[in-house]
């Protein structure tokens, strides 16, 4: 079954305090620029210097100075996610270049796309990493595509975002990029403890609070120590339910635990974790709106629904990681083992309603609600050797095995308007519309290796290659419901990728390198589901990408900048066809990407900051998707579901942020900062167009209809926040969109799959204005 028109959507903001009052006062004199920096500014007035600091980042699996790589990277620190006060991936995403994220309505549930490759199918096409742990399926049957890694645990280091495709160190998922969780180690030299809190308020609609703990403790003087960390946010809903009046439903929970233990000895370190998240929402954020005219049906931030839409995500991750010093080289083993449940049930009254007065007869159309139960477990091994860091040639040689045992369960009721059940005997007749069962396994094994030359002191040539080989095995288990016929359709598929990279890298000077980078990266295919005209299995999605770049830093340093223009071709898309409500996959064809990106910081002072993030992607269909052709009675129905010409999914030609920070000193030790961001987002299409023939045995065309995809639109907004602290005590405030701009993150279409007619469309919009304060305290 596919999520037929399910979307979400966030809203509202908070109600005017004298605080948020003097607050936006302040900072307003600020907001006339920026986006996210590249690096984290210093945490404290005391540590500023008016050269701008260098920045380590672990992308090529190796410590580097993030000035020294040639690839595209953004870091977000730990300040940044605080002051911006960030619940979810969609909380940051604006300002980071080329990142588009799709807010489906709750944290957890987002779609993540990187340059232009767009998460059109049922697999991931960015992946996500909590340090040297991979998360998330790299299957067709756990909707990668959107339940992404929305971590964000008290005691995360940075966030690292790679644009391009990362197949050779990082394998499958990574077509169109990399997100890299980088939490704190433990510390064996020195204790810390920390507590915090804070509250938020969203404008119409509820109140939230927040509590945090974090500690690290040495258990060995300068060799075992163990650091943990709590977070548990309860979030306000702000949504309106029309049917039935409920009011700010879609309020939740999130919370994150973490331990991590670690033992630092002469020749090795020796880390081991556990981590837990747990999300946990009655309902999503989702707003009605009339199909023809694309208003809001029944007011502001209110949505029109008959059956609950819970949903929950819990997370258990354990990883074991050993660094050993052989001396002449290092070696690394990182396991991991994820279990990964999830529970998202959506309202289809609107889809399957009208079965009940249709086609049972009875006075009036009914309820429907479809519940999606996903599990997931997934083991991990990687072993990596690799030279020591510094000499003329640097080499990396590894291995790496995961194995992935999946179940996807979906149930689809049916019942009366009211939300009761079907009148006997219907109830027990077609009460359960649909009840299936997806079990599935993924195996992958690679073999990869990476290699670094030091032509001369100003030319390095890095490339990389990757022997990939993934196993794969699915059923389709039909046991109850008249919506899709009853049975079992084993399917199974292998295949083997390689892929490879090239990046020479020349020094213009101390501080300004230019590169180029060749790279390949693929999307894995899968077997399929059983629906006539679907092929049996669907091959894996190929994309190369060429990238040149400029890395610079001038004016003694005050200055950076970094320029990076690309270009991707990619091959054997994998799109969804839908018909009747069942949705299957096909290798749909080709789509180009290609664009320009800029990353800019400024220290104007010692005590004042701006930058500036801005992309510009033309990413478009390049021939019409290959056909699928469904058999009926008499005649076939042949769909498209993409067009020459079509623009990539949410894909805006122009994105861009600016951000501005000022930083000044109080008494005795106290010190602060004041600062603003402005991101805008341009317009935007939800999918691509869809057409449907409906065709005689003799050729002669009955029907053809093109149905083009709609336009989200786009939307610009303000954020502030200021912050007083010491050496102890932190103290911030923050107003997200003060001036409660209305946009949307995403937008869908919901069909009667009797009639086929567009009933209603559901939108996510961006978070409206919030309010909040926080507060640490470290001892």
């Amino acid at each position: 079954m596919k999520r037929a028109g399910e979307m979400g959507i966030h809203g509202r903001a908070p109600q005017r305090r004298p605080l948020f009052v003097a607050t936006a006062a302040a900072l307003a004199l600020l907001a006339s620029a920026t986006a996210i920096a590249q690096e984290s500014a210093p945490a404290g007035v005391e540590d500023r210097a008016t050269e701008l600091d260098a920045v380590v980042v672990t992308a090529n699996k190796r410590v580097e100075n993030v000035r020294e790589v040639g690839a595209s990277i953004t870091l977000i620190g730990e300040r940044q996610l605080e002051n911006m006060a960030a619940n979810s991936l969609s909380d940051y995403a604006d300002y980071v270049p080329g990142l588009q994220v799709q807010d489906n309505g709750v944290p957890g549930l987002t779609a993540v796309s990187m340059r232009g490759i767009a998460a059109i199918s049922s697999g991931a096409t960015v992946a996500s990493y909590l340090d040297e742990v991979p998360l998330g399926s790299s299957g067709l049957y756990q909707a990668a595509n959107t339940l992404n890694l929305d971590l964000l645990p008290y005691d995360i280091d940075r966030v690292e975002v790679t644009r391009g495709p990362q197949g050779t160190l990082y394998g499958a998922g990574a077509i169109g990029g990399l997100l890299k969780y980088v939490s704190r180690e433990p510390d064996p030299t020195a204790s810390e403890f920390r507590i915090g809190g804070g509250g938020s308020s969203v404008k119409k609609g509820g109140t939230g609070w927040n509590g945090r703990f974090g500690a690290n403790l040495p258990l060995v003087e300068d060799r075992m120590a163990v650091r943990v960390g709590y977070a548990y946010n309860d979030l306000p809903g702000y949504t309106d339910s029309q049917h039935d009046g409920r009011e700010d439903i879609n309020g939740g929970t999130q919370s994150s635990a973490r331990i991590a233990l670690g033992w630092s000895g002469d020749a090795f370190n020796l880390r081991l974790s556990a981590m837990r998240q747990e999300l946990d929402f009655d309902d999503r954020a989702s707003v009605a709106l009339d199909p023809d005219t694309g208003r809001q049906m029944f007011g502001e931030v209110v949505d029109q629904l008959w059956t609950p839409r819970p949903f929950s995500k819990d997370i258990d991750l354990y990883a074991l990681t050993l660094d050993w010093d052989l001396g002449w080289a290092d070696f690394v083993s990182a396991t991991g083992w994820s279990d990964t449940q999830t529970v998202d049930q959506i309202d289809t009254t609107l889809q399957f309603g009208e079965i009940t007065n249709l086609l049972l007869g009875l006075p009036e159309s009914g309820s429907s609600s479809t519940r999606y139960s996903l599990d997931l477990e997934k083991l991990t091994q990687e072993f990596r050797l690799a030279s020591k860091s510094g000499g003329r040639f640097e080499w990396m040689l590894g291995g790496f095995y995961t194995k992935e045992e999946g179940v996807q369960g979906q149930h689809v009721w049916l019942g009366q308007r009211d939300g009761s059940p079907l009148p006997a005997p219907l109830d027990a007749m077609f009460g359960t519309a649909a009840l299936l069962a997806l079990p599935s396994s993924y195996k992958e094994t690679a073999l990869f290796a990476n290699g670094s030359w030091r032509v001369t002191d100003r030319l390095k040539i890095d490339a990389g290659v990757r022997q990939a080989r993934n196993d794969q095995s699915f059923s389709q288990d039909v046991t109850e419901g008249f919506l899709i016929e009853l049975g079992s359709s084993p399917g199974s598929s292998s295949e083997d990728v390689f892929t490879w990279s090239l990046s020479p890298q020349f020094k213009l000077g101390e501080d300004t390198m230019l590169y180029a980078r060749a790279a390949t990266g693929y999307q894995p295919g899968g077997p399929n589901v059983a629906l006539p005209g679907m092929p049996p299995s669907v091959d894996s999605s190929m994309l190369a990408s060429y990238e040149l770049g400029l890395k610079s830093q001038f004016a003694d340093r005050r200055v950076q900048l970094d320029l990076a223009a690309f270009r991707i071709d990619w091959d054997d898309i994998q799109v969804g066809v839908q018909f009747e409500g069942v949705g299957g996959l096909v290798n749909g064809g080709e789509a180009s990407s290609e664009g320009l990106e800029l990353s800019a910081l400024f220290r104007a002072t010692d005590n004042l900051q701006f930058g500036l993030n801005g992309a510009y992607t033309k990413a478009r269909v390049k021939n019409d998707f290959e056909s699928t052709v469904i058999p009926q009675d008499g005649f076939d129905v042949i769909l498209n579901t993409g067009l020459a010409g079509d623009r990539m999914p949410y894909v805006p030609k122009l994105a861009w942020s600016a951000t501005a920070e000022y930083y000044f000193d109080l008494a005795g030790s106290w010190n602060g900062s004041v600062g603003g961001a402005f991101r805008h987002v341009g317009d935007r299409v939800a999918g691509t167009s869809n057409r449907q023939q409906v065709v005689l045995p003799d050729g002669t065309v009955l029907q053809d209809d093109i149905t083009p995809p709609l336009d989200v639109g786009g939307y610009e907004a303000l954020d502030l926040y200021a912050r007083i602290g010491n050496g102890s005590w932190s103290i911030r405030t923050y107003v997200n969109n003060v001036t409660d701009e209305r946009g949307w993150s995403s937008m869908g279409r919901t069909e009667s799959a009797l009639t086929g007619e567009v009933v209603q469309l559901r939108a996510v919009p961006i978070q409206p204005r919030t309010w909040g304060v926080e507060f640490d305290y470290r001892f």
